[in-house]
């Protein structure tokens, strides 16, 4: 890519990572999306057929990691585990422009984790069997630590202390350590949402990045009207966070206050109704228009449709057909 800034390395040697710029709205940053795979399939022509999935279907389970002193050292801390670390997420950036607003925002966020993992489930297959879950990616990455549901942080100096404490210990010496499936992100002042896969369509990326600023939107605004952002316990949203793992749209979820149970794709569907103004404000109607289409059929059930029909051979050709609109 001729030193491209919007193509980088990953930890796995077979994976590399679009950087699109900061957008205004998220049609914009699809643009960016878009342009950057054209080019990139360009340059790799002839070498290597590109796809975007959270994990490939049939790969060695172990692979070839990327040379580097911060890729070095997770080698060595972690070994196989770190040559486990074949999965790809969508990494969405939300702007909230008001640093008071920040950490509250991120606490309730955390709540509605579940939701978007339960939308992008993209990841079935593992070196060459069903795994059985919707997306096997977050499993994998528990095998590294700091994964999952972020801890609550309150405010700036219970998150400071947090950062300290993981300098000091060597064991989370940066913030980019910090792999939550949610983070606050002190160079780009964003919080950044990671618990989606990655989007096998530029179509089904745009829907769950649509999915993450318009919550983002809900939540500041709810804080803006002087309304409590509420900020459940950790280990409730984890259960909602198995079932999107293991299910995707297809389970149950549970409401953190009450406990009643209800199917996902009913709280999707609800979800996405309270969202829709919020679409129509910031210019992404019709990418939230597409999520409903995934609250039916995310990446996860269309991947099982293509492996029952073509094998897994079959799904993974038509993963890379899928790489470009």
């Amino acid at each position: 890519m001729g030193g491209d800034p919007r193509v980088t390395l990953e930890l796995p040697a077979a994976q590399l990572e679009i950087v699109t710029p900061p957008s205004p709205s998220v049609p914009t940053a699809v643009a960016a999306l878009t342009a950057a795979r054209r080019d990139l399939a360009a340059a790799a022509e002839g070498l290597v057929r590109l796809a975007a999935t959270g994990v490939h279907p049939f790969a060695d389970p172990l692979g070839v990691l990327n040379r580097g002193a911060r890729y070095d050292h997770t080698a060595r801390e972690y070994g196989d585990v770190a040559r486990s670390q074949l999965v790809a997420a969508l990494q969405v950036h939300v702007a909230i422009g008001d640093a008071d607003a920040a950490l509250p925002v991120h606490d309730a966020l955390r709540s509605f984790l579940p939701e978007l993992a339960a939308l992008a489930a993209n990841a079935p297959f593992h070196a060459g069997r069903d795994t059985g879950m919707a997306s096997v990616r977050p499993k994998i990455a528990e095998g590294l630590p700091r994964q999952g549901i972020p801890p609550a942080l309150g405010d700036w100096a219970t998150y400071a202390e947090a950062l300290r404490w993981g300098a000091r210990s060597g064991f989370a010496p940066d913030p980019r350590r910090w792999w939550w499936e949610l983070r606050p992100h002190p160079l780009h002042g964003t919080l950044e949402v990671r618990v989606a896969d990655s989007q096998t369509t530029v179509e089904d990326a745009a829907a769950v990045a649509a999915v993450a600023q318009c919550l983002v939107a809900l939540l500041s605004g709810r804080w803006a009207e002087g309304q409590p952002l509420a900020s459940a316990a950790t280990w409730r949203i984890e259960e909602n966070r198995w079932s999107a793992n293991r299910h995707g749209v297809e389970g149950d979820m549970a409401d953190l206050v009450t406990g009643e149970a209800e199917p996902t794709r009913r709280r999707l569907r609800r979800l996405l109704d309270d969202l829709g103004p919020l679409a129509d404000r910031l210019g992404c109607p019709r990418e939230l228009e597409h999520a409903g289409r995934l609250v039916e059929r995310n990446g996860a059930l269309r991947q099982r449709a293509l492996a029952a029909s073509s094998g897994l051979p079959g799904l993974t050709a038509a993963l890379a057909d899928a790489y470009l609109p």
